[in-house]
């Protein structure tokens, strides 16, 4: 295979931001498939909370590792990763180019440069954090996170509670940041990879999510939710979206309460995702509407 003629399309941006619809219109023109980098949309049972394509969406593009795994599997960024990378050389035997795309920046990154050579933890850490997530919630160990490696907290989805977790027993195993084990040098891939990122003034971007939050809620997240209610514990469903509505359930709050922590946690997840792009090299930043036009001529 001559690898320096593939390229490797890559398109990321935030929540709501248009991904899917300009990723399904390029890839109609340069007669190619997608790779899905959104490390919720692999799960089969999970659509409208996930805001997954439909097959009208998609527009005739197969799109891959789109409800590829169940709610009851755990799927790592190192899983896919060896999937992916698998997947794309497969297809390079036929195309000369494949986009991949998505907003969850570890498991991009884990495909664009491999994941980072990290320390082995005592399980004993492990657990007993585990046991002070359940105990002390969430918001505090993130909050003992900033105090140990605010660098890393600043670009974590700060409702993740496996990559807090993650990170603070790294810290508290090696007395050193987490973010000094993150990879300085990435691996090599043998094809070209270019690589986009879509953004939107602050005010448009947030009037989308407030929108798609409605029209999830419209589409039935709620009954969604309900359906999977006995595995809430599971990886999967402890992710925006599907957190909220069960906090719902338990009648913590009322309805009018969970549109407005649906809205307000998809535009914090937004900024932490933007935050993310940022600190990565290499990003060209376009608006949606302009996108097309610009990664067409860079590709001629």
């Amino acid at each position: 295979m001559d690898w320096g003629n593939k390229t490797l399309l890559v398109i990321v941006g935030p929540t709501a931001v248009g991904k899917t619809d300009l990723c399904v219109q390029l890839a109609q023109v340069l007669k190619t498939e997608i790779i899905s980098a959104d490390s919720r949309q692999f799960y089969k049972e999970l659509s409208i909370g996930t805001a997954k394509p439909s097959l009208k969406e998609q527009g005739g593009i197969v799109h891959h590792f789109i409800d590829s795994h169940s709610i009851h599997d755990y799927f790592s960024p190192g899983d896919f990763e060896r999937e992916a990378i698998a997947r794309i050389n497969s297809l390079f035997e036929s195309k000369d180019l494949i986009i991949a795309t998505g907003g969850s920046g570890l498991y991009l990154k884990a495909l664009v440069e491999g994941l980072d050579d990290m320390p082995e933890i005592d399980m004993e850490l492990r657990n007993s954090l585990n046991v002070r997530l359940k105990e002390e919630g969430l918001y505090a160990l993130f909050q003992e996170l900033k105090l140990k490696d605010p660098q890393y907290a600043s670009q974590v989805d700060a409702y993740n509670p496996q990559r807090v977790v993650r990170a603070l027993e790294v810290c508290m195993s090696t007395s050193r940041t987490y973010s000094e084990f993150r990879k300085s040098k990435s691996d090599v891939r043998p094809f070209k990879i270019l690589k986009y990122c879509l953004d939107r003034p602050r005010e448009e971007l947030y009037e989308r999510i407030n929108l798609r939050m409605e029209m999830m809620l419209a589409a039935g997240l709620i009954d969604e939710a309900k359906k999977y209610a006995d595995f809430q514990s599971n990886y999967a469903l402890k992710t925006l979206g599907y957190k909220e509505v069960y906090g719902y359930l338990r009648q913590e709050y009322d309805e009018a309460e969970l549109q407005r922590l649906l809205k307000q946690n998809s535009r914090r997840y937004a900024k932490k995702q933007l935050t993310w792009f940022r600190h990565q090299d290499e990003y060209v930043w376009l608006h949606p509407d302009q996108a097309k036009n610009h990664i067409l001529k860079d590709l001629d």
